[in-house]
């Protein structure tokens, strides 16, 4: 593999890049993986078409970016590889996991309940819907950018409240129950409204309505106002991107300057399976 043969395409208007030229189940030498981190920096969701991985292999590809790290959903880990995880729409018996349709349906970035962010993402597809069942982003980046200057004002110094499932979005897709029996298993988290991206230094709105619950200093019915306010005005059009996926596809996605939801808008009863891994930085 030679960086003289690599190119990037766009896929779409505010995110989507496609990195031609790659076989994700090589290991990178220093070059290649110089190029695809600097591509990232700029191109936050990367897709790699026409790969086939398995669990190992998949691992491996994410462990050149970070650790990959195992997925609290223990019931969705790979049984070869536990930071290996299925998204998935089909039970062990072959037949429809309904919280596999909804599940990861509301906007959200992974991991805020913990402390220690992940980097990045990747989700691997194997068996695709004949239509629909995509994944969107939302660049955050940009829609901090577009935020009006009294907003922005609003959010300098604010502080959000992040839990495992308790943000309004979740309550309204999980029910009230499963949102109480989960935050038990986990202690409330803090971070900034407005984050520093770690490798750009660019500004990032990181509040998400799945995750985020409320924010240091407000009332619980402004904090939650705010919350919607700003997952609104994150996922205009302009600053989303919809994957439609294609068996073989390599997706890529930065934690920290994105947010992503499954689209959940295809046929339940048509089978999508996908790996996924979760990488932490080093």
């Amino acid at each position: 593999m030679s960086v003289a043969t690599l190119s990037l395409r766009p896929l779409g208007k505010a995110l989507g890049t496609e990195v031609v030229g790659v076989d994700v189940s090589r290991s990178f030498d220093a070059a290649t993986l110089e190029w695809v981190e600097r591509a990232f920096s700029e191109h936050p969701v990367l897709v790699f078409r026409n790969q086939r991985l398995g669990p190992a292999e998949l691992a491996a590809f994410g462990a050149q970016f970070g650790r990959p790290q195992p997925h609290i959903l223990e019931q969705y880990r790979h049984p070869d590889r536990v930071d290996v995880s299925y998204i998935t729409n089909v039970d062990k018996n072959g037949g429809v996991d309904r919280f596999g349709v909804i599940r990861a349906s509301t906007w959200h970035a992974d991991e805020t309940y913990e402390d220690a962010l992940p980097r990045l993402a990747i989700l691997h597809a194997l068996e695709v819907p004949s239509t629909k069942g995509g994944t969107m982003f939302a660049d955050m980046r940009a829609a901090y950018d577009a935020l009006p200057e009294t907003t922005r004002r609003r959010l300098d110094g604010l502080v959000g409240l992040h839990g495992r499932t308790n943000g309004p979005d979740a309550i309204k897709l999980y029910g009230k129950a499963y949102v109480r029996a989960t935050e038990k298993e986990r202690p409330e988290r803090r971070h900034p409204a407005v984050k520093k991206h770690p490798v750009t230094g660019r500004p990032v709105l990181f509040v998400n309505p799945t995750h985020t619950h409320g924010f240091d200093g407000l009332a619980a019915n402004e904090g939650v106002r705010l919350i919607e306010e700003l997952r609104d005005h994150a996922t205009q059009e302009r600053f989303v991107y919809y994957h439609n996926w294609r068996a073989g596809d390599v997706l890529m996605w930065d934690e920290v300057a994105t947010m992503h939801r499954g689209a959940a808008d295809a046929r339940p009863e048509e089978r999508r399976v996908m790996l996924r891994t979760i990488v932490h930085p080093f």
